[in-house]
């Protein structure tokens, strides 16, 4: 079964201009996120899909492999689709562009039910939080049902903690794992009410009736920063320094 990692990244930025291009540490954030992901052995391919043609450059310059897609698209989702529409691979992963300190522990897990299970069409991850992140609706929370299926993704703190007891919070990590033709059918569904109104595009999953299995990363050594400002990339330069 072939599987192939993409990474949406796109130049223009609202809050941080170019980010995918970002130095840290003499090496731009893109290059961060590809090598890391390149160990990992579930991945038979790795590309980076942008419509920029300084980031399909600085791809190629250090030896990684880019393609370049339509200006047109409004998701990465999207940009992903392109990509893989005419290839023979049987599952896509969607790595963020913006997270340097993702591992290749999480490639694995993320495709590991995909592997093990054609019934399934979709799979994530997540990891436990704090109660700061719990309350802070930037942080994205997942709860799920026995089998570990998704039953909704917030920005608010669910589930609400009325009786809390022993209930983990879980926080939603933004990979995900798709068949291939679950993620073109995907792309040609209307964004639904309940994606509008969190501004969560998984929900539109839920929302027409398909599963999402959320898997909990073991992956110890993950930070999650997703790069979206100048004091996150600050951070991120900080935190890569500090492990030499």
């Amino acid at each position: 079964m072939k599987v192939i990692g993409v990474i949406p990244a796109r130049y223009h930025s609202t809050r941080l201009e170019g980010k995918p291009l970002a130095d840290i540490h003499g090496r731009p954030m893109i290059q961060w996120v590809y090598e890391n992901v390149k160990r990992a052995r579930n991945l038979n391919d790795l590309r980076v899909a942008t419509d920029d043609a300084r980031i399909f450059e600085a791809v190629e310059r250090f030896g990684g492999k880019a393609v370049l897609t339509s200006g047109d698209h409004t998701t990465g989702t999207d940009r992903i689709a392109e990509v893989v529409q005419n290839m023979d691979v049987e599952v896509v992963i969607n790595i963020q562009g913006d997270e340097p300190f993702i591992t290749p522990t999480m490639i694995n897990e993320v495709a590991a039910p995909l592997l093990e299970d054609r019934d399934i069409p979709m799979s994530t991850l997540m990891h436990e939080i704090d109660e700061a992140e719990f309350r802070n609706p930037n942080t994205v929370k997942v709860v799920t049902d026995a089998l570990g299926f998704a039953l909704y993704f917030s920005r608010s703190p669910i589930p609400y903690p009325r009786n809390r007891g022993e209930q983990r919070a879980l926080g939603h990590i933004g990979i995900y794992g798709y068949r291939r033709d679950f993620l073109l059918k995907l792309t040609e569904m209307s964004p639904t009410p309940l994606e509008k109104t969190e501004s969560l595009e998984q929900l539109r999953v839920i929302e027409n009736g398909f599963r999402i299995k959320v898997v909990e990363t073991t992956a110890a050594d993950y930070i999650p920063i997703s790069v979206d400002t100048g004091e996150d990339l600050d951070r991120a330069r900080m935190l890569l320094a500090d492990r030499g």
